[in-house]
């Protein structure tokens, strides 16, 4: 039988082949060191960099007024004070779809005479709010795939659309001041851009 208290003498290669070669870990160690060193003066010279290649006191993007557009409401309530009441809806009614109105335009309305001339006018002031961007389901200006169908109905059903509203879009696009003539002026600005 063998003696319980007798060693065996266990060789572990790593230690091993550190007693027998101390010179190539203290070299693996120095390498190791001088990597970290390096990544990590690397990650901070790309954070640095990176940082001070976006000052904010330099960016365009972050100037007052790009701020300040980029926050700008797209468009504003405007409540006409000589509308009458409108009368008061039953508790059944199924909720409507909220509408954007626009203010009308600082500018005096044209006469009727230069109504034809301001369809791009009206659209710049009024239904570009809603077709520049789509908003709302609207067609967009230019899209010629989304008015299609529209002008396939006819532009004298495109301007009693506008002029009276439809879907979500209010009456003459929330400007009840605007005149039928350059409601449906716009409607044909837009149409011929759709074409």
């Amino acid at each position: 039988m063998a003696d319980p208290h007798q060693h065996h003498e266990h060789h572990d290669p790593i230690q091993d082949n550190i007693d027998s070669h101390p010179l190539k870990l203290a070299i693996g160690v120095v390498i190791g060191a001088v990597a970290m060193i390096v990544g990590i003066y690397l990650l901070v010279q790309l954070a640095v960099h990176a940082y001070a290649g976006r000052s904010q006191k330099n960016d365009p993007a972050m100037s007052d007024a790009a701020v300040k557009k980029r926050i700008a409401p797209v468009a504003q309530v405007f409540v006409d004070p000589n509308a009458p009441a409108a009368p008061a809806a039953p508790a059944a009614a199924a909720p409507s779809v909220a509408s954007v109105s626009v203010p009308p335009p600082a500018t005096a309305t044209p006469a009727k005479g230069a109504a034809a001339g301001s369809g791009k006018s009206t659209y710049d002031t009024v239904c570009q709010v809603c077709h520049g961007a789509g908003v709302a389901g609207a067609p967009k200006f230019g899209d010629k795939a989304a008015w299609a169908p529209r002008i396939k109905e006819g532009v004298a059903a495109l301007h009693a659309s506008a002029i009276k509203g439809k879907g979500a879009m209010p009456p003459k696009g929330g400007n009840p001041s605007l005149p039928d003539a350059d409601v449906n002026a716009a409607v044909d600005y837009m149409v011929s851009a759709a074409k």
